[in-house]
């Protein structure tokens, strides 16, 4: 019989692994993470409780029906393509290198409509963007 006391073996805790898996958590996060990005448009919304304002500058008032058909300034465009509210909106705008673009939309109108009349401002380099709203009662 072996009644010799055995010394205890020291105990070893290896914490490679450990830095291993915290650092590809940490590339995971960073690789995966959404940074702010930046908009294309910037859209001013008016607020719908607001009050009317006058100004003197020049406004292009784009109304899309529920169809998606556009009219501007009065005058209705006779197709929806991209190409003739480019137009129309070019001619109105004239020597005028930022006007005020006014989108009044039909509660039943497309999205893609008023995404359309959107892109047509933005191409054509105007950046005051804003949406006409009723007032509610």
């Amino acid at each position: 019989m072996n009644f010799r006391h055995k010394t205890p073996e020291d105990l070893d805790v290896n914490i490679t692994p450990l830095i291993d898996v915290v650092f590809l958590l940490l590339i995971f996060f960073m690789v995966s993470t959404t940074f702010d990005r930046q908009s294309e448009l910037n859209i001013e919304l008016p607020e719908a409780s607001g009050e009317i304002s006058e100004t003197e500058a020049l406004d292009i008032e784009v109304f899309i029906g529920p169809k998606g058909e556009y009219t501007i300034n009065g005058k209705t465009l006779l197709n929806t393509q991209i190409e003739s509210l480019l137009r129309a909106m070019r001619e109105v705008a004239g020597d005028n290198k930022e006007p005020r673009v006014i989108i009044s939309a039909d509660k039943n109108a497309t999205h893609q409509s008023v995404m359309t009349a959107m892109d047509a401002a933005r191409q054509l380099g105007f950046l005051h963007i804003t949406f006409a709203a009723v007032k509610p009662e």
